[in-house]
């Protein structure tokens, strides 16, 4: 894991065939022919050399909720999928509301050391949505926290959100707001729409996304403040988005990977593992992301990868929790829904999951272009293989994947985070775990 690495015969996002040096964590030359005396060699003829992803929205759940998932569990994950460094949404138990919760998951983040872990801090003191918390604390912590969501709950009163992104600008700061009015989705259950009339399940309607994105946007106008959307799932949320960014506004938006795939008619055989928030909805509105992305509406893909325990999830439909795993089958889905479909190529790819969420975060050293100089983070991804996603493809500690036993396009093979192998030949490096438990 240490010493020279040689990355021969890469394809780069730009179409040309290059080698990679890495020496002490940084890309030391790109070129052809290159070579290093005893030097680790990669073989990467075939495969797509993309900087390390970068996923904005990952729910980590520790401290608090390490039946789910820990900090240890979910960056091997995230390594698995390819992503060298993930945003911890502050859903912990406390919640990630001050200074000293966020910088023990930087923390646990830096022992594990499978991927840089960025915390996101609580808008609201326990995400109640009552008073802002420590903002400003986490900030200038050691953390450095840049950007701010009440996650799972949106901050739904309009003068606390105008509060938060009056405060965040002093330090260019991000509110990112999970978009969802909650008085119109009471006992929501599905998305809104004839299947949930044909099911009897309560719906969750568009406009409860729509009208809260309609309304921040604004905000951010009036404020001069930066808004970014979670998870935007409606094809009239693409619409305002695409309005706000016409009349100047600084907002940015996300969209999942099961947005860009899966619809609500996936929902009439009551499977839980189709359960999420925002639900799954129309062909339409897959249509309509889908197309949002590829013009640059959408800014980036985040997986809201939400690990359950299998008890949250084998029950009735009504009873089970909300939330898919995602990181390790993003970079493939994506691959599905919008490379296959010619409606990105790999640079793009490139630009909506590692340079864009790095840069919508402000994190630093991550996102960056794999040139002479740059940290070492780097994904090797086979886009011609393909298989059918099993169990044996998720590294964290839940299985609630809507994906197994489907078929999906390409493999990530290797990656590289600070010039350490995570993930060699396509199986993560446990030693690096090991390692972190002898400790």
């Amino acid at each position: 894991m240490t010493g020279s690495l040689v990355i021969t015969g890469a394809q780069l996002t730009g179409g040309a065939t290059a080698d990679l040096v890495v020496e002490d964590g940084r890309i030391a030359e790109v070129g052809t022919g290159l070579s290093r005396a005893g030097a680790r060699v990669v073989d990467a003829a075939g495969l797509i050399a993309l900087p390390g992803l970068v996923d904005l929205h990952t729910h980590l759940r520790e401290p608090g909720y390490e039946a789910s998932e820990t900090v240890l569990t979910g960056t091997r994950a995230a390594a698995a999928g390819g992503f060298t460094a993930v945003f911890a949404m502050p859903n912990t138990s406390p919640v990630a509301d001050t200074a000293g919760v966020v910088e023990q998951e930087l923390a646990l983040g830096e022992a594990a050391g499978y991927a840089t872990v960025q915390p996101i801090g609580a808008v609201t003191v326990g995400q109640r949505g009552e008073r802002l918390a420590e903002l400003g604390a986490m900030a200038a912590s050691r953390a450095r926290v840049r950007v701010f969501s009440d996650d799972g709950f949106c901050v739904w009163d309009p003068l606390i959100m105008r509060r938060a992104l009056e405060y965040v600008k002093s330090f260019d700061g991000l509110i990112a707001q999970h978009a969802q009015d909650p008085r119109l989705t009471e006992g929501a259950q599905m998305n809104e729409g004839i299947v949930s009339a044909e099911l009897g399940l309560a719906g969750w309607p568009a406009v409860a996304e729509e009208s809260i994105i309609a309304r921040d946007v604004l905000l951010a106008e009036h404020v001069g403040s930066r808004l970014h959307v979670c998870h935007l799932s409606t094809a009239g949320s693409v619409d305002i988005i695409r309005w706000a960014k016409k009349r100047g506004i600084a907002v940015t938006a996300e969209v999942t990977p099961h947005h860009l795939l899966l619809t609500d008619e996936l929902v009439r055989g009551y499977d839980a593992r189709y359960k999420v928030n925002p639900p799954l909805r129309r062909e339409e509105d897959v249509l309509a992301v889908r197309e949002g992305l590829a013009d640059g509406t959408i800014d980036i893909v985040a997986t809201d990868h939400a690990p359950h325990p299998s008890e949250n999830k084998a029950c009735e439909w009504q009873a089970a929790a909300n939330g898919m795993v995602g990181l390790e089958s993003a970079l493939r889905v994506v691959h599905q829904a919008m490379v296959t479909t010619g409606m990105l190529d790999w640079a793009d790819v490139a630009r909506t999951m590692s340079q864009a969420p790095a840069r919508i975060g402000r994190l630093e050293g991550h996102g960056r272009p794999l040139e002479v100089g740059e940290p070492a983070h780097v994904t090797l991804y086979d886009p011609n293989a393909q298989g059918v996603f099993t169990e044996s493809d998720l590294h964290g500690r839940s299985a609630n994947s809507p994906y197994l036993g489907r078929e999906l396009p390409g493999r990530v093979t290797w990656t590289v985070h600070g010039g350490v192998v995570t993930v060699e030949d396509g199986l993560v490096v446990e030693e690096l775990a090991k390692a972190t438990e002898s400790k």
